[in-house]
């Protein structure tokens, strides 16, 4: 077991070995053993000599090693206790304290070990090139494996895969591990580390090559040929002249010998192929930025960024526990600035370690500012901005200008197409770079979906590049252009959500039909994904005046928000909208907008002393313009304020306000008006304990329903017939009428259901829930309660909370002997859902009181 290292290196490898393949943390093993987290650093970088024995069996124990694993450790820590600290030899791979604990120059590039010494530093039965062989005698050469970090951090699944790798007995199939990324995860770092800890199963000799892949010329595989044939021991004279020969000449001299080759920093596929074994039991570690989706039977292990938990055991290995321990919230701060990038970090931290009496707080607020953060992250001939650097030069002046363009996109990710639009790219070209910038490891592709993302830290030097290179007026002209052609695309692609939609897109005014979202789940998704970039669009439209374009995106808006009404985002839209019809004095709009605020106020952000406060602006605003519809819907939105603020009374007032101001009017929009005002009325008197009258005034609004509205589509007429029969159904229940109860409230769901509608399907699924908990029916009611609890969740709708404490009810140990409680009073979507219908409202308050289609 003895393979001529230094036994503490032996032992302190062994045991961060085990420790990142368990996927712990110093301190979670620290805890677990029982021993301090200083203690545990010492070990494992090799500063404490052997532990004592109870130690030993306490880091088993933690580790859960079984009876041969804890025997091992054991014989590590009986090494380290048995040897001097002056029998340390001084070589290099020690000296720098490689956390490996393979060997240094003198076991890469010294004389070759006797067979009975390679026997014993694993390349035995088990881990020599062949079978009751010797290994290969190594002459000096100059591919040595470079120093390993002492202090290399995480990790473990990726080292365990490159181990379990080296175990691999198929000469056919010698093999191959890709390891790549994005500039700065510390790929060259992980394959040196585990070229280090592979090293005693490689006896025949660990080689490395820096292939160059960023320099203006990589190394050609000619070239690099050359100098492992060199290092294998093959003659200057007897090395080919051709690439294709000396490929060929490698590949035999590696067929009988078990070697570890390290091909560090390639540029592409092309220049790896010729370097790779054909045969044999050599193992061939290769780094690059790029994914080289083109070499083919490979491994590929695409490295991340580290978790926070393994950021900050980074900076404790390299600027000690007790100054992180200090610190502990700035710590885990810097390692959010840096983006939990391992190059950052050791910069970082290594720039600490340069000046110990130095606060990580101080760092913590030199690199808040982003303008100064790169210039921050550089310690001696480490910089982020150097790393990065190198990956952009190496594009074509094409990706080059995709890249720093997307840094103008809003929101945490964006589409080539948002790409195609700042850079001014046909949409298919900018597709191919974003594609290209991905395999550079520049950008972070989505797993499913069509979207990049930056590294914060790329973005900030992506940007640092738009501005040395972009002249400002481009840069404008830009922006301009993808947001006039975002907003378009918005407003057109939320106007398939009017109950009245009957134009195709170009009518809508698309910027181009033909790529435009085909149906509702098509906008609803292109919404979503690009709602951070339109809603910026929006802020800036405002910002230049043209208020016109903003009050028709809202207008727009305010179709698709019923479907998404629990987007805070809301608040600032219809505020928006406000603000641009008050800068053009259209009263109207104002109140009209006013409105849809007071609804975000109500159902976005339960603010509802300011929907109160907005629905009375609206009202004024109204009676202003002269609209006695809008008055009738800012006194139904005031009225939903009052109710949650606990003013039922007030409420109920102002809805019978409204009715009677609605019953005079003749158009369809007030018809649809009075449809949602009759819903909420009803439900506020059931909740004040007026069952009867509640059911009254639905059956009022479900007759209205049933004969129909000239103009209006069917659809939309469907949705409010479901939201009373809905109100009907908890009305029925209010009154103990459970069987006609569970009919209504069925009809309620089904059709919301077909209509896609989550935020008024799943309020009335809870409804149901409830009522068929009531008929005794448990398991159908476990059922029909737990989907609307998920689907409750996913919408942060306050009425999970409810359908949890149903749940839990039911399910709990004296739930058949009790009776369950009437359903709740809370009525068809309460809370959810939207504000108007036609072409005015269809809704106020209380999400399916007020429909839209």
């Amino acid at each position: 077991m003895d393979s001529g290292r230094p036994a503490t290196g032996d032992f302190g490898a062994r045991l961060r070995g085990l420790r990142t393949s368990a996927g712990l943390s110093q301190e979670e093993l620290a805890q677990a053993a029982g021993v301090s987290v200083r203690a545990l650093s010492y070990l494992e970088c090799g500063r404490s000599r052997g532990p004592q024995r109870r130690t030993v069996k306490a880091l088993a124990a933690a580790l859960r090693l079984d009876a041969d694993g804890a025997r091992e450790l054991e014989h590590a820590a009986n090494l380290g206790r048995s040897r001097p600290a002056s029998g340390r030899p001084g070589q290099a791979g020690d000296a720098g304290g490689g956390s490996g604990g393979g060997a240094g120059p003198a076991g890469d590039a010294g004389p070759a070990r006797s067979a009975g010494h390679a026997r014993a530093a694993g390349a035995g039965p088990e881990g020599g090139p062949a079978e009751g062989r010797a290994p290969h005698p190594t002459p000096h050469h100059t591919l040595a494996l470079p120093r390993d970090l002492h202090d290399f951090t995480a990790r473990g699944p990726v080292l365990a895969r490159l181990l379990a790798l080296a175990e691999e007995k198929d000469p056919a199939r010698p093999p191959v591990a890709l390891i790549c990324g994005q500039p700065g995860l510390g790929k060259t770092a992980l394959a040196v580390h585990a070229a280090h800890t592979l090293a005693p199963r490689f006896p025949d000799g660990r080689f490395a090559v820096d292939l160059r892949g960023m320099d203006p010329r990589p190394t050609p595989p000619r070239e690099a040929l050359a100098r492992l044939l060199r290092a294998l021991g093959v003659p200057d004279s007897a090395v080919p002249a051709g690439t294709d020969d000396r490929s060929g000449l490698l590949r035999s001299v590696l067929h009988d010998r078990r070697a570890l080759l390290l091909l560090d920093n390639a540029a592409d596929d092309e220049q790896v192929r010729p370097l790779l074994p054909g045969t044999g039991a050599s193992l061939t570690l290769v780094t690059s930025r790029h994914t080289l989706p083109g070499l083919e039977s490979v491994h590929r292990a695409e490295l991340g960024l580290l978790r926070r938990e393994e950021a900050v055991e980074l900076l404790v290995r390299v600027i000690g526990p007790e100054r992180v321990e200090r610190e502990r919230q700035a710590a885990r701060d810097l390692a959010e600035l840096c983006g939990h990038l391992p190059l950052a970090l050791r910069i970082a931290a290594q720039r600490l370690a340069s000046r110990p009496g130095e606060r990580i707080a101080k760092l913590v607020g030199r690199l808040t500012e982003e303008e100064d953060r790169l210039d921050a992250l550089q310690a001696g001939s480490l910089r982020v901005r150097a790393a990065f650097a190198l990956s952009y030069r190496r594009l074509s002046p094409a990706d080059r200008l995709v890249l720093r363009r997307a840094a103008l996109a809003d929101g945490a990710d964006f589409s080539p197409g948002t790409a195609a639009l700042l850079a001014g790219l046909p949409a298919r070209q900018a597709t191919r770079s974003a594609e290209r910038l991905a395999d550079a490891g520049l950008l972070q592709p989505h797993p499913t979906a069509d979207r990049y993302r930056f590294h914060d830290l790329l973005r900030l030097f992506a940007g640092e590049q738009l501005a040395e290179d972009d002249d400002p007026a481009d840069l404008s002209a830009a922006r301009e252009r993808a947001d006039r052609w975002i907003l378009r695309r918005a407003t057109a692609t939320a106007l398939l959500f009017d109950a009245d939609h009957r134009r195709g897109p170009a009518d809508d005014g698309d910027p181009d039909p033909a790529t435009a979202p085909a149906g509702r789940e098509q906008a609803r998704t292109w919404l979503e994904a690009e709602r951070a970039q339109w809603l910026a669009a929006l802020g800036r439209t405002q910002a230049a005046g043209h208020h016109r374009r903003v009050l028709d995106a809202a207008e727009a808006m305010h179709w698709f928000s019923d479907r998404c009404g629990h987007w805070e985002l809301w608040v600032e839209v219809f505020q928006r909208a406000v603000d641009s019809a008050r800068a053009l004095r259209s009263g109207r709009d104002e109140a009209v907008h006013l409105n849809y605020l007071a609804w975000a106020y109500n159902t976005c952000v339960y603010d509802h002393t300011a929907a109160l406060a907005t629905a009375q602006a609206a009202q004024e605003a109204a009676h202003g313009a002269g609209d006695q519809l809008q008055v009738a819907w800012a006194l139904g939105y005031g009225a939903d304020a009052l109710h949650r603020l606990g003013r039922a009374e007030e409420s109920i007032t102002r809805l019978r306000t409204a009715a009677a101001l609605l019953a005079g009017q003749t158009s369809p929009q007030s018809r649809l008006a009075e449809l949602s005002t009759l819903n909420t009325l009803g439900r506020q008197l059931r909740q004040s304990g007026h069952a009867d009258e509640a059911l009254t005034v639905h059956r009022r609004s479900e007759t209205i329903c049933r004969a129909g509205m000239p103009g209006q589509r069917p659809e939309l007429i469907g949705l409010y017939l479901a939201s009373s029969r809905q109100h009907i159904g908890n009305d029925l229940a209010a009154l103990r009428r459970w069987p006609d109860a569970e009919a209504a409230l069925r009809y309620a769901v089904v059709h919301f259901e077909a209509a896609h509608m989550p935020p008024w399907s799943e309020p009335a699924r809870l409804d149901l829930g409830i009522v068929l908990r009531r008929l005794g029916r448990h398991d159908e009611a476990r059922e029909t309660l737990a989907a609307a609890h998920d689907g409750l969740r996913r919408m942060n709708n306050p009425r999970q909370a409810e359908a949890a404490a149903e749940l839990r009810e039911l399910d709990g140990p004296t739930a058949a002997c009790r009776t369950p409680p009437v359903p709740s009073n809370h009525g068809a979507a309460d809370g959810d859902g939207g504000r108007r219908a036609a072409a005015r409202h269809a809704g106020s308050g209380a999400g399916a009181d007020h429909v839209r289609a």
